[in-house]
């Protein structure tokens, strides 16, 4: 049995995630000027972007900004609950 078109997303979509985790993990780890607030500036970015969505990118591309955008609330809230 193959995989369905819902499944294919959801994969995406997680592979996605984790991988925005991980570079922005590293990134806080290796870049000791990188601030909370500069993380918070790139996600108000990427909610410009993922609004300014007038063209149509595709499914692919709005499940990866999907992705993007939860992975950079996530590492945020878990660096401000750090803290």
């Amino acid at each position: 049995m193959g995989l369905s078109s819902i499944d294919w997303r959801d994969i995406k979509y997680q592979e996605t995630f984790e991988q925005e985790l991980r570079g922005l993990e590293r990134r806080r780890a290796s870049d000791q000027n990188c601030t909370v607030g500069d993380m918070e500036g790139i996600l108000q970015h990427l909610y410009h972007m993922d609004g300014a969505d007038w063209v149509g990118r595709g499914e692919v591309q709005d499940i990866t900004m999907a992705a993007t955008i939860a992975a950079y609330e996530h590492f945020i809230a878990e660096w401000k609950a750090s803290c």
